[in-house]
């Protein structure tokens, strides 16, 4: 099991367009990916359990990742996240 947090940057938070990038992301890989934030989480390979989150800028996340490739998906992961949010 991998875990980061991370900062939202965003002005307009976790909305449709980097969810749909991070979802993108995540898809391919074959380990499971949770995003939380504060008490909720959600699926980070679906747009619907990223953004029932309801993340603004300044919130912070964790995502924990956990399976076979979860070495290369937390490098990746981390990396989407800074680009994109």
């Amino acid at each position: 099991m991998k875990e980061f947090t991370y900062v939202i940057q965003d002005k307009d938070g976790i909305h449709a367009r980097p969810a749909g990038i991070l979802v993108k992301e995540a898809t391919a890989f074959k380990s499971g990916m949770t995003i939380y934030k504060d008490e909720k989480q959600g699926n980070l390979k679906g747009i619907l359990g990223i953004m029932s989150l309801g993340v603004k800028q300044g919130d912070e996340v964790r995502i924990r990742i956990e399976g076979e490739d979860e070495e290369a998906a937390v490098k990746i992961m981390e990396d989407v996240f800074k680009e994109n949010l």
